[in-house]
C-alpha cells in the first residue's frame, strides 16, 4: 500500500472521479467529496480500509472543518489535498447576475479556500503535504466569449495559489496550479455547466460560443481523464513538483500563445510604459 493519504473534493464524476479510482487502484488511501456520500460509494465501490465518501457542503465551513478532521483520524494523516469541486458558468457579463455570478464564486474560490484552511492546521503539523487546486486554462487565457466569470473564479485560483506556495514553502508543504485543457467528463453538460437565466439577443458571440462547447466539443474533448489522473498522481510524488501544471496539448498551445501575445504587448509600449519613474 502507498503510504499517501488524499483528500479529493468534488469527485462523484469528471476528473475528480478518476483521480479517485486510480489512487485507490494503486494503493493509496483516499477520503472524496460529493454533494451526496452514497452516491460516491456507489460509484467507486471500495471499502473503508482504503476509502472514506464524504458528503461536503464547501460553503459551510464548519462542515469542511468537520469532514477534514473526521478524515484525518480515519486514516491518521492527511498528505494530498486536491481541490477540484466546481462548475462552469456559460454567459455574457451584462447577462449574468449578481446571484449567478456570486454563486459560482462561492464553490470555485471560497469553497477551495474552505478547504485549505481546515486542512493547513494538519499539514504544518506534519511539516509535509501536498496542495492540489484544480484551475483551468481558462483561468490563464480569457478570451473564451460567455464565460468570463468562471474564468475569473479560476484565475482568482491561480493568483491565490502562487501565494499560498510561498506561504506553505516553509513548512515543507508544496502547492500546485492544475490547468486542464478539454478533457472527457461531464464538464460541459448541463450537470456541470450553468447557463444564465436572462439571455441578450444582441450577444451572438456569446450563444455561438455556448453553443460550441455544449454541442460540438461536449463529448468530444482531446484529453483522457485517466491519463490526467495519472499525470497528477506522478507530480505529487515528485520531490520537487512545479507549481504550474498545465494539462493537454491544447492547453500548452493555449498557453504558450498567451505568453507570447502579453510579450508583444509589452514590447509595443515598453519605451513608453517604462519612463513613469521619477
Amino acid at each position: 500500500m502507498k503510504t499517501k493519504v488524499w483528500f479529493v473534493t468534488g469527485a462523484s464524476k469528471g476528473l475528480g472521479l478518476s483521480l479517485v479510482k486510480k489512487l485507490l487502484a494503486e494503493g493509496y488511501r483516499v477520503a472524496a467529496t460529493s454533494r451526496n456520500a452514497d452516491d460516491l460509494q456507489q460509484a467507486v465501490g471500495a471499502g473503508p480500509d482504503t476509502f472514506l465518501p464524504l458528503a461536503m457542503d464547501l460553503v459551510d465551513e464548519r462542515n469542511v472543518e468537520q469532514g477534514i478532521r473526521q478524515a484525518a483520524a480515519h486514516f491518521g494523516r492527511l498528505d494530498v489535498i486536491v481541490n477540484n469541486a466546481g462548475y462552469g458558468l456559460a454567459g455574457a457579463l451584462e447577462e449574468l447576475s449578481d446571484a449567478e455570478a456570486r454563486g459560482n464564486f462561492d464553490i470555485n474560490v471560497f469553497g477551495s479556500l474552505n478547504v485549505i484552511r481546515k486542512a493547513l492546521p494538519i499539514l504544518r503539523g506534519q511539516q509535509s503535504g501536498h496542495i492540489f487546486n484544480v484551475s483551468s486554462i481558462g483561468g490563464f487565457i480569457g478570451t473564451f466569449p460567455g464565460f468570463g466569470i468562471y474564468c475569473a473564479t479560476k484565475f482568482a485560483v491561480q493568483g491565490f495559489t502562487e501565494s499560498l506556495a510561498t506561504e506553505v514553502k516553509p513548512f515543507g508543504i508544496h502547492a500546485t496550479i492544475v490547468s486542464p485543457g478539454y478533457f472527457r467528463t461531464s464538464f460541459l453538460s448541463n450537470a456541470s455547466l450553468n447557463v444564465t437565466q436572462h439571455e441578450i439577443a444582441e450577444y451572438r458571440n456569446v450563444r455561438e460560443a455556448q453553443s460550441v462547447h455544449q454541442h460540438s466539443y461536449n463529448g468530444n474533448q482531446p484529453g483522457d481523464p485517466e491519463k490526467a489522473a495519472e499525470v497528477i498522481i506522478a507530480v505529487a510524488e515528485q520531490q520537487e513538483p512545479p507549481l504550474h501544471l498545465f494539462l493537454g496539448a491544447d492547453a500548452y498551445d493555449l498557453a504558450v500563445a498567451k505568453i507570447s501575445s502579453i510579450q508583444k504587448d509589452m514590447e509595443h509600449v515598453r519605451a513608453l510604459a517604462t519612463a513613469t519613474g521619477f
